[in-house]
This record gives C-alpha cells, sequence and structure tokens, in this order.
C-alpha cells in the first residue's frame, strides 16, 4: 500500500480541476451550437419576417397609408432576402477582409 503525499494531492485536485473545465467547455459548446442553429434557422427568418409585416403593417394602418397590409409585404420579403444573403457575404468577408476561412458548417 501507498501513503499519498503532497505532490499527489496536488495532481489529484489539478485533474479535478482540469476535468471540471472540460465540463464547462463542453456545457457552453452546446450552448453556442444551440445559438448558432437559431441563428440560422428558417423558424427564426419566419418569425422576424412575420414580425417584421405585422410592426409595418400596424404602422401604416395607423398614419392612414391606403392598403397598408398589401404595403407591408415589400418590407417584410425585402428583410428576409437580406438575411438571405448574409451567409454569401460572411464567406466574401472572411475570404478577402478577414483573410481567414470561416469554419462552421
Amino acid at each position: 500500500m501507498r501513503i499519498l503525499t503532497v505532490s499527489d494531492k496536488i495532481t489529484m485536485t489539478t485533474i479535478d480541476e482540469l476535468e471540471k473545465e472540460i465540463e464547462a467547455i463542453k456545457k457552453r459548446n452546446a450552448q453556442v451550437e444551440t445559438n448558432k442553429s437559431w441563428e440560422t434557422s428558417l423558424t427564426r427568418r419566419g418569425l422576424l419576417m412575420l414580425f417584421t409585416y405585422l410592426a409595418i403593417g400596424f404602422y401604416l394602418q395607423a398614419i392612414e397609408i391606403e392598403r397598408p397590409w398589401l404595403n407591408a409585404i415589400i418590407p417584410a420579403v425585402g428583410f428576409l432576402l437580406s438575411t438571405l444573403t448574409f451567409p454569401f457575404f460572411r464567406e466574401l468577408w472572411g475570404k478577402y477582409i478577414f483573410k481567414k476561412p470561416l469554419i462552421d458548417r
């Protein structure tokens, strides 16, 4: 049987600390993956388009614009199209301005 020394205790503490840090990193990475999935999801884009349409429609109705709900379609669709082009422009930015490949696929 071996008696534990002070250096053994320090090593065990360090290993325990490393294991805790690894678990914290794994939890953070899982949260980052969830957030990224949400940011790029069609559900989020659809909800943003819907809320944009409703906000503009109510505003146009409040200021008494003729056919506010029809006129609210164009800005909502424009917003959706702008979100769909972001990945393309982000890739160009990474390649030519940031000059590092974006690793997120």
